[in-house]
């Protein structure tokens, strides 16, 4: 069973869904990145707080860490005996972010996951697989640890790998 899993992707892309019910099937604890990047008045952490508090998380023996974070994602990808990469398009992780704004309403959810919708949040998500995804793939390539990479390109995809990990726990419990 992975001990160490980094869940990464564009905004909208299903991170946070995912990795709750990666937690819950392998009884591993969570952390967004959103929570610890952002206080309650949406006010980023000084990056060497941000790079230190991850640097703890992952040195425990089990864990699963959501969030793209590229400025700090060789932290995590490092230490992570599994990468799993939502590398969805932007119009289905836009359609995501809009479905999450209608289901909690913004602010703050309980998982302590922020919803706030910008013009510069949604260019990011647009341009996300033309900017950011080189970088996210250049960092994976540079991990230089052996580990399993999933990578998954639509909702239907990571629903059947789900249920791929849900069936073999059962079978091995």
């Amino acid at each position: 069973m992975n001990q160490r899993i980094v869940i990464i992707g564009c905004g909208g892309s299903g991170k946070t869904h995912l990795a709750n019910q990666l937690a819950a099937l392998h009884g591993l604890p969570l952390t967004h990145l959103d929570a610890v990047y952002y206080d309650p008045d949406w006010n980023p952490l000084p990056a060497e707080e941000f790079q230190a508090i991850q640097q703890r998380l992952v040195d425990a023996p089990r864990w699963l860490i959501e969030g793209n974070y590229a400025g700090t994602m060789a932290i995590r990808l490092a230490a992570a005996d599994t990468v799993i990469f939502l590398d969805l398009p932007a119009r289905t992780c836009i359609t995501g972010v809009l479905q999450r704004r209608w289901r909690y309403r913004g602010g703050q959810h309980h998982d302590g996951v922020y919803d706030r919708i910008t013009w510069g949040f949604l260019r990011y998500i647009w341009c996300y697989r033309a900017q950011i995804r080189p970088r996210v793939r250049d960092l994976i390539a540079e991990r230089g640890k052996p580990g399993e990479l999933v990578t998954l390109t639509s909702r239907r995809q990571a629903t059947r790998y789900l249920a791929r990990l849900r069936a073999q726990a059962r079978t091995t419990s």
